[in-house]
């Protein structure tokens, strides 16, 4: 850590250094770049909810434009990932997404806890825990995405245990009609269509007073993995539509109401995870019946704005409703000897309500005060399946149906807080900041009753004949409540007027987990693990330094940040090995340590060239024999994150015509493996996993070509996956499912197709 601390201050020395201020050309006085197009834009972001240059942010952002999302075919996480250093996208199948970040995993899976990065649209926190779909929401009519690094725990609480992804819908323009088309045709592996359609059209109602835009959106991309149980070909298809809806009413100059209706669905016909031991192509599965990860979200957002002169007052209240569907073949927690499946259905309520305020002038003193309340219900029915013949084979009876279990619960989970930040601005060029935010969550689980019967041990073991039908009672769980601070302490200086220096301590935190089956032996094994009655919050402090800069007259930028993080009382979900019964527990600590750069050069106009990426260093630090024997866990095991990945693209745009402009964009990245799990089996000391298996490391290019005919029309041919890397990319850690891989989506060919009015 010495030597990456020494680096990052040598950096810190050069790039503002005289020699290094002296060869501008012009200097930038407001931080002002370009893009790729060679037009000056200033970046703003509100990572700090309130508007900055994303140059004076002292913290780890990476911001996507919609234009920059559009040009490079960027429609969802995947992109995101793929373009931001220091963060990587688990992703085993169409609406499992789980991102992390600097280090902070324990597997990529995450069941039972909530996801150490935080994903919001708008005002509304999408991330659940682990084991919950998670829509691939769809990048088209954003303002922009913003991708914070580090943990943001002061202004959005838990759930940000590792950074934040924000999705920021656009807001209606109140004088000009507008609308816009964009289409997207693809062919993947040769034989399998993706078809894409977008579009959106603004309404002004009432001139500088009301307006309404539209977005509506439509996907239907067919699948490449082949399922030889089910006997389909392209088996995960995948349906996904929907729209929002947002009308603004700005009744006087200091008032604002914004009202957001938002729609989506996405229907996946199986799974994209694979056995590679199947195909040499890595494109085959194999389950009973198809493996589907749905999801139904509807949203509705009322956001009012009011200036009070001294600060601008914001009130945003959103409800929610999203229903999903966990559908999946888990014969392979016994070899496939009896069938064993599980059909989940989720249901959650949330409501989401943040006041605050953020002072207003240009005095020295820059503050932000504000409250936060969520609560949601999630009812959840797990039923488990076996098959009629099966069943009708070996005489059980006594069944309604073929599932031979069915419990009905739900869990309540509640967080209120206060929050504050404020800003001291000693002069133009040094200021610190500072932001507190104190937090209460309570999370309670209910068994509301349900059947249980004794399919497993007979059929594990022969026995024929009639099934014993037990009743599941209900039951109350333990309340795990957590109180408690997030702090974040800041300094920031600027040597120059183009560069910017900052160091940064932030804490983090995530909500504690129940184990609904907190008690229970197994069927199976009575002497393997009894279930712990669940994990407590866990710790996080981030400690950070960077610059960030731009140089002769905005045609070089360059951000770099180095950090060191201390995790301690670590949540980690295991698996019980007998019945594969998912639970989580806590365990010592943990540190990770890095370097995360990004770098643009245009040296010419139109010409854009851009490096970015990450080295990581994250290992288990502190542990117990005893958490040891729990978790699986390792003293000195690297956590599920990359030792280093890097990135590099390039853009070229020049004139073909008087009123045509053709471009070229390449867009390549290097992601290494990675463990996919703790090494040793839960509840068995030194025996490693059977399901410990590293992803591996990948090559991802891309490539587009088109022309823009003036303001109104852009048409793009593009390849991804140019190379056609079959890599694993992710590697299940739970031993349930038969197909545990996933590979990137195979090379795929297409057109793009945009036009504005």
């Amino acid at each position: 850590m010495k030597n990456v601390l020494f680096a990052s201050a040598s950096a810190v020395a050069f790039l503002a250094s005289p020699a290094a201020v002296m060869a501008q050309t012009a200097p930038d006085q407001s931080g002002e770049i370009r893009t790729q197009t060679g037009a000056a834009d200033e970046i703003v972001v509100t990572a700090t909810r309130r508007e900055m240059n994303l140059q004076d942010v002292p913290l780890s952002v990476t911001a996507f434009t919609q234009e920059e999302l559009t040009t490079k075919g960027i429609v969802g996480y995947e992109g995101l990932a793929l373009e931001t250093p220091g963060a990587v996208l688990n992703k085993p199948t169409a609406n499992f997404n789980t991102f992390s970040v600097r280090g902070i995993a324990t597997n990529g899976y995450q069941a039972n806890l909530q996801n150490s990065v935080a994903v919001y649209i708008d005002e509304l926190p999408i991330s659940a825990n682990g084991n919950s779909t998670q829509l691939d929401s769809t990048l088209f009519d954003v303002e922009r995405v913003e991708f914070l690094r580090g943990p943001q725990g002061t202004l959005f609480g838990s759930g940000s245990l590792a950074g934040a992804v924000r999705i920021i819908t656009k807001s209606p323009d109140l004088n000009d009609f507008d609308a816009q088309a964009l289409v997207d045709f693809g062919l993947t592996d040769g034989d399998s269509f993706r078809q894409r359609y977008n579009g959106m059209v603004n309404l002004p109602l009432v001139e500088d007073k009301l307006a309404l835009r539209v977005v509506g959106f439509y996907r239907n991309e067919e699948g490449w993995v082949e399922n030889i149980g089910t006997g389909e070909d392209n088996a995960n298809t995948l349906e996904n539509w929907g729209g929002r809806a947002v009308l603004l009413w700005e009744p006087t100059s200091k008032a604002s109401v914004r009202l957001m209706a938002l729609h989506e669905k996405s229907e996946p016909e199986d799974s994209q995870l694979i056995n590679p031991n199947l195909d040499p192509d890595r494109e085959t599965r194999n389950t009973r019946r198809p493996d589907v990860f749905g999801g139904d979200l509807d949203s509705y957002n009322a956001t009012f704005e009011y200036d009070l002169g001294f600060a601008n007052f914001t009130s945003s209240t959103t409800y929610s409703y999203y229903a999903q569907s966990f559908i999946i073949d888990l014969d392979a927690t016994f070899g496939g000897a009896i069938p064993f499946a599980l059909d989940a259905f989720a249901y959650d309520k949330a409501f989401v309500e943040e006041a605050r305020l953020v002072s207003s002038g240009d005095s020295r003193l820059q503050w932000i005060v504000g409250g936060f309340y969520y609560y949601k219900r999630r009812d959840t029915d797990l039923f488990y399946r076996s098959d009629p013949a099966f069943l009708d084979a070996f005489g059980m009876t006594g069944l309604p149906d073929e599932y031979y279990q069915r419990a009905f619960n739900h869990t309540n989970s509640e967080e209120i807080a206060a929050f504050g930040e404020a800003t001291y601005n000693f002069s133009d060029r040094f200021w610190l900041t500072g932001g507190l935010r104190y937090g209460s969550l309570d999370v309670q689980s209910f068994a509301e009753g349900g059947y249980n019967s004794n399919y497993l041990t007979n059929a594990l073991f022969g026995i024929p004949g009639p099934l014993t039908v037990t009743q599941i009672q209900p039951a109350t769980g333990e309340k795990g409540t957590e109180k408690g601070f997030s702090y974040k302490l800041s300094a920031s200086f600027k040597p120059v007027d183009n560069v910017t220096t900052y160091a940064t301590y932030s804490t983090g935190f995530r909500a504690p987990a129940v184990n609904a089956r907190a008690g229970l032996p197994s069927s199976v094994d009575p002497n393997d693990i009894i279930i712990p009655d669940g994990a407590s919050s866990d710790d996080l402090k981030n400690y950070e330094i960077g610059v960030k800069g731009n140089w002769f007259n905005g045609k070089l930028s360059a951000n770099l940040a180095a950090y060191y993080i201390d995790w301690s009382n670590i949540q980690v979900q295991a698996n019980r090995v007998s019945d594969q019964v998912q639970f989580a527990t806590n365990i010592g600590g943990a540190t990770s340590k890095g370097i995360e750069f990004e770098m643009t050069a245009r040296p010419v106009d139109g010409l854009s060239i851009g490096l970015n990426g990450s080295f990581n260093d994250s290992e288990v630090t502190d542990l117990t024999p005893e958490e040891a024997a729990i978790s699986g866990a390792v003293k000195g095991i690297q956590l599920a994150f990359p030792e280093f990945q890097g990135g590099a693209y390039l853009t070229y745009t020049r004139p073909l015509t008087a009123t045509v402009d053709g471009f070229l964009s390449v867009n390549a990245r290097h992601v290494q493996g990675y463990p996919n799990q703790f090494p040793n089996v839960p509840g068995q000391p030194g025996v490693q996993s059977p399901t410990y298996a590293p992803t591996e490391a990948y090559e991802t290019v891309n490539m587009s070509a088109g022309a823009d005919f003036g303001d109104h029309f852009k048409a793009t041919l593009y390849v991804e996956n140019a190379f056609d890397d079959h890599s694993l990319i992710y590697s299940h850690p739970e031993g349930f499912a038969d197909a545990r891989f996933s590979t990137l989506r195979p090379r795929t060919f297409g057109v793009r197709l945009n036009y504005k009015y």
